[in-house]
């Protein structure tokens, strides 16, 4: 009788535990929003969060116009394949922006692994690059998985034959 009691409270407790674990998992969600885009901050957070709603047509406005941009389709193409893999298991944080005239760079960190129970996560600080282009901030370049080197690779030089 006395160790149906025991088992019983311990049984309580790992329910309670789960129920609490399940409320804050819930509750602690953060809705994804966009916000004000008068700054490149918040161009490179609204560029992010377009990213991980998979809203490519939206992202896609948020890059500038540079020698080699990709069509939407090009653009598409590494998000579908790989890099939406790797944005499941990155977060990011804005660190810092820095303006000079028509120029931006944003600093922000990037902690890659968090997704994953038995491996350690890792931060490392990266930097995107934006420009100002027809009185909006563009991002010219961000960190991986942001950013795909694909995009804005230049052909490759095909040989000339004799």
């Amino acid at each position: 009788m006395r160790q149906d009691r025991f088992l019983t409270a311990i049984l309580a407790g790992i329910g309670i535990l789960m129920l609490l674990s399940l409320s804050l998992y819930f509750l602690r969600r953060v809705d994804l929003t966009y916000g004000a885009e008068d700054t490149p901050s918040g161009v490179l957070r609204n560029y992010i969060i377009a990213l991980q709603k998979r809203d490519v047509e939206r992202a896609y406005t948020y890059l500038a116009d540079q020698d080699n941009k990709p069509s939407l389709a090009a653009f598409r193409a590494p998000l579908e394949s790989y890099l939406y893999r790797e944005l499941s298991t990155t977060a990011v944080r804005i660190v810092e922006e820095s303006v000079q005239g028509d120029e931006a760079t944003v600093t922000v960190q990037l902690v890659r692994g968090q997704n994953q129970p038995f491996n350690t996560s890792f931060r490392e600080t990266q930097t995107a690059t934006l420009v100002r282009q027809g009185g909006a901030w563009k991002i010219s370049s961000a960190p991986y998985p942001y950013w795909a080197y694909e995009w804005y690779a230049p052909e490759p030089v095909k040989p000339v034959t004799p």
